[in-house]
């Protein structure tokens, strides 16, 4: 079984895969969040054959649903009704502050670019860093059990 783990930003969507057998996540883009956004992810599920899949639940510091939550339930009821695949849920908390902290930025901040592209560009390493980290957090919660 195949995963798509996704990190939904109000700009950036971070989209992680699986492994075949569904027990390891991986960064895998950044897309932005435009008209273009459930093409691209159709593209994906395509091309990757993914079977279900996983978008961070937002969540405050006392574990309840913040003002992100309601827009992630909109992107969710579009997913499932352009793809018709099983989607779940899995708490996200800190997962950037997570990824920020183990991302190598070296490659990223060697770049001549301005300092406005170097910010876009690791906030989208991030952001799929991010997503794999979702990923692989409902990976394990589903095949330790």
């Amino acid at each position: 079984m195949k995963f798509l783990g996704i990190d939904y930003g109000t700009k950036r969507i971070g989209l992680a895969i699986s492994d075949d057998g569904g027990r390891i996540a991986f960064p895998k883009e950044i897309v932005l969040n435009d008209s273009n956004t459930f093409k691209k992810i159709g593209e994906i599920l395509k091309n990757e054959k993914i079977d279900e899949m996983v978008i961070g639940e937002s969540v405050d510091f006392s574990g309840k649903l913040n003002a992100l939550s309601a827009r992630i339930d909109a992107f969710i009821l579009e997913l499932e009704e352009q793809f018709k695949i099983p989607i779940r849920k899995q708490k996200e908390f800190l997962t950037s502050v997570e990824a920020r902290k183990g991302g190598d930025t070296k490659e990223i901040l060697t770049q001549k670019q301005s300092h406005s592209r170097l910010k876009d560009k690791k906030r989208g390493h991030i952001d799929a860093s991010a997503a794999a980290l979702i990923l692989q957090r409902y990976l394990e919660k589903i095949n330790n059990k």
